[in-house]
């Protein structure tokens, strides 16, 4: 574990945990993905948000670690980035659509989970790829 760049580790987070609040913000995704899950004001209002956030964030970091685990020390940016959209695509966002089309949850729904993790292990390969 002495070949982490714990700097690249924690930007990598910092980014990915940025990009899903404008993700999920209502710029973009929001309305669409609440009327999809179900979100209502009421329900959106009963978690604790330092718990939701914070665990959140945790949960990027862990994911973002691994990841450059995975990667190695100094990975080429080409093979960072496309490993991050690799894994995105088809590790993360293969693996909801699997359980999506048990549960027979709708196209959209996938597109948009499945999009941001995309992007969010795109932009740890680039961060790490740079860094």
């Amino acid at each position: 574990m002495g070949d982490v760049n714990w700097l690249a580790v924690s930007v990598a987070a910092i980014a990915t945990f940025v990009i899903g609040g404008l993700w999920y913000s209502p710029l973009l995704f929001y309305k669409k993905w609440a009327a999809l899950v179900g979100m209502t004001p009421e329900k959106q209002g009963k978690g604790h948000p330092a718990l939701t956030y914070g665990v959140s964030f945790i949960l990027s970091f862990a994911a973002a670690f691994v990841f450059s685990l995975f990667l190695g020390a100094n990975p080429e940016p080409g093979f960072a980035v496309g490993a991050g959209i690799s894994a995105g695509l088809f590790w993360v966002a293969g693996s909801f659509g699997i359980n999506y089309l048990f549960e027979q949850k709708p196209l959209s729904l996938f597109l948009i989970n499945g999009g941001y993790h995309t992007l969010q292990f795109t932009a740890y390969g680039l961060v790490f790829g740079l860094m």
